[in-house]
C-alpha cells in the first residue's frame, strides 16, 4: 500500500463513535421541533389576532348599520303606515281581515311581517288566495280572492231555511266549509246537500266523507251546457249511504250511484232529450240500474197551469161503481111502556058510490 492511500484512509475515519453520533442527531431533532413549534405558535397568534380584529371591525360595522337603520327607517316618521288598501271579491269585511292579520295603521311599515300577515289571512275559511304588497313610504295593499260557495251542506235530513240554521254551512268546490257573516241573496239559490252525518261539520275544515265528495263531484259534472239548462239540482240527499237522491228544480227525483257519475249523467241526458221530444215531464228515474231503468213521467207544468186558468167546458164526470146494498132486517115493533095508553085505531073512510 502506498503512502497516499494511507493518508486518504486516515482522513476518512470518523472522529466520533456511533453513540455520540446518535446523541447529536437527537439534539438536532429536538432543536428543530422546538423551532417549528415556536413558528406555529407565532403563526396561530397572528391568525387569531387577525380574526379578532376582523370580528371587532364587523361588530362595529353591524352596530353602526343597525343604529343607522333604526334612525333612518324604523324610527323615521316618514315610514309610518298610513294607508291599508284592501280589495276582495266577496263578503269579507275590512275589520275582520285586519283583526285576523293583526294589522293596524300607525305602526312602522318595516316592522310589518308580510309573510305572517299573508299566512294569517290565508287561514280564514273564506280565503282562497291572498296577496300582500308593501308600498313605500307608508302603504300596504292586500288583495283577497274568496272561495266561491257552490252548495249548502248540513247533517240534518230536513231543513227549511239554511240562512237561519246554525247546522248549515256553505261549501266550495274543494270541500272547504264556510260560515259567512254577510249572506248574499244568491246564496239562497244554491243546492242543498242533506244528511251528511258521517263527519263533524266545522267552518274551515274540509269534508272527508265519500258521500259529500261524490255530491260535490256530481254538482261539478252537472254544470255542463245541456244539463245546466235542463237539469238544475236543488237538493241532494246523502243519508242513504249507498246512493244519492237528487231533486231538480222541476221536482224530478233521480237516484245516482257513487261510481261512474259521467255514465249515469249521459243516461240522464238521453232521458231528458226523450222527454223534450215526446212533450213529457220526467218524474222519477233510478240510474243505479244499468239495464231496464225504471222511469216514471209526471204531468207537464204547462198542462197543470192551463187546466187551472182555462178549465174544461164540460167537467169530467167520474163514473161511480154501484154497490149492492145488503137487506136490512125489518125493525121490530117498539114495546109499549107501562104508563102509555093504547092508541085508537084508525077508522077507514067509506066512499059513497055514485050512480
Amino acid at each position: 500500500m502506498s503512502l497516499g492511500q494511507k493518508k486518504s484512509q486516515s482522513r476518512n475515519r470518523r472522529v466520533s463513535n456511533v453513540r455520540q453520533r446518535r446523541q447529536q442527531h437527537l439534539l438536532d431533532v429536538k432543536v428543530r421541533s422546538r423551532r417549528a413549534t415556536q413558528h406555529l405558535v407565532r403563526r396561530a397568534m397572528g391568525v387569531l389576532s387577525r380574526v379578532i380584529l376582523l370580528a371587532a371591525l364587523l361588530g362595529a360595522v353591524y352596530a353602526g348599520a343597525r343604529e343607522a337603520a333604526r334612525r333612518l327607517f324604523f324610527e323615521n316618521p316618514d315610514y309610518q303606515l298610513r294607508t291599508i288598501e284592501l280589495q276582495t271579491d266577496g263578503t269579507l269585511q275590512r275589520e275582520q281581515v285586519l283583526k285576523e292579520a293583526d294589522l293596524r295603521e300607525g305602526e312602522n311599515i318595516f316592522k310589518v311581517n308580510l309573510a305572517r300577515v299573508h299566512d294569517r289571512i290565508q287561514q280564514l275559511p273564506q280565503t282562497d288566495e291572498v296577496q300582500v304588497v308593501r308600498k313605500f313610504p307608508g302603504e300596504i295593499d292586500i288583495r283577497v280572492v274568496e272561495r266561491k260557495p257552490v252548495a249548502w251542506i248540513t247533517s240534518e235530513k230536513e231543513i227549511s231555511d239554511p240562512f237561519a240554521s246554525d247546522a248549515a254551512f256553505l261549501v266550495d268546490a274543494r270541500g272547504v266549509l264556510m260560515k259567512q257573516k254577510k249572506l248574499l241573496p244568491e246564496y239562497l239559490g244554491l243546492p242543498l246537500i242533506l244528511g251528511c252525518s258521517s263527519e263533524a261539520l266545522e267552518a274551515g275544515k274540509v269534508v272527508e266523507s265519500s258521500e259529500a265528495k261524490t255530491a260535490l263531484e256530481l254538482l261539478r259534472l252537472s254544470a255542463r251546457s245541456f244539463l245546466q239548462m235542463r237539469f238544475q239540482i236543488r237538493e241532494i240527499d246523502v243519508s242513504k249511504g249507498y246512493c244519492l237522491l237528487v231533486t231538480d228544480k222541476n221536482h224530478a227525483r233521480v237516484t245516482f250511484g257513487f261510481n261512474d257519475l259521467e255514465t249515469q249523467l249521459r243516461r240522464l241526458e238521453h232521458f231528458l232529450v226523450y222527454c223534450d221530444d215526446s212533450k213529457q215531464e220526467l218524474g222519477t228515474v233510478n240510474l243505479l240500474v244499468q239495464r231496464n231503468i225504471p222511469v216514471t213521467f209526471a204531468e207537464r207544468a204547462v198542462a197543470v197551469i192551463n187546466d187551472t186558468i182555462e178549465p174544461a167546458v164540460e167537467p169530467r164526470i167520474m163514473k161511480a161503481i154501484p154497490v149492492q146494498a145488503r137487506e136490512k132486517p125489518a125493525p121490530s115493533a117498539p114495546k109499549p111502556r107501562a104508563d102509555s095508553k093504547p092508541l085508537p085505531r084508525a077508522i077507514p073512510s067509506q066512499r059513497k058510490k055514485t050512480d
